[in-house]
């Protein structure tokens, strides 16, 4: 049992990885920027729930195959700046996770997945829009890869690792059953 809300984040190829903390370091404020780049896909899971979490997880990463995303767009948050994805697998992967933890989740992860990167927040509405403006004049929407689950325990500050589900399935993903 962790006594902690938990974090449940897709994890990227290593080099998406790298391009989004790098853009990250370059413009998030240093003092709030103490993660790597992430694509958040719960943000409140019961801690005390842990152990029947990973093991959900473990079975539906095992079973799932890497997942192409669109790095579809850049989006203006007012107050910073995010690349927003695009792919149907994982939303449809996000609901199946809503369905069975239904009962535990807070209004905020209720919502419709929209999956995004934030390289940007909490600064002046001002220098967001000038690095809105930047990353859009030249923006092409280009492809990264998906490849896998992170579990962190939320304790007020930077997040702490819990486990890793890397992606393991072969073909498309059927999550009523298993692959097709």
């Amino acid at each position: 049992m962790i006594d902690a809300p938990l974090i449940l984040t897709l994890l990227l190829d290593e080099e998406a990885q790298q391009h989004f903390d790098q853009l990250r370091t370059a413009h998030f404020p240093p003092a709030r920027n103490y993660l790597r780049a992430h694509i958040t896909l719960f943000h409140h899971l019961p801690g005390a729930d842990h152990a029947s979490i990973a093991q959900q997880l473990q079975a539906i990463a095992a079973a799932t195959p890497p997942l192409p995303l669109r790095v579809a767009g850049v989006r203006f948050l007012g107050q910073g700046v995010a690349y927003f994805l695009e792919n149907d697998q994982l939303r449809q992967l996000h609901h199946e996770l809503q369905t069975r933890w239904a009962a535990t989740l807070r209004p905020q992860d209720i919502q419709p997945l929209r999956p995004h990167i934030t390289v940007q927040n909490k600064v002046a509405a001002a220098v967001a829009r000038t690095l809105y403006e930047q990353l859009s004049a030249d923006f092409e929407p280009y492809n990264v890869t998906g490849t896998g689950l992170a579990l962190w325990a939320y304790r007020g500050g930077p997040w702490e690792a819990l486990a890793q589900f890397p992606f393991e399935g072969k073909g498309e993903l059927d999550l009523t059953g298993g692959q097709q």
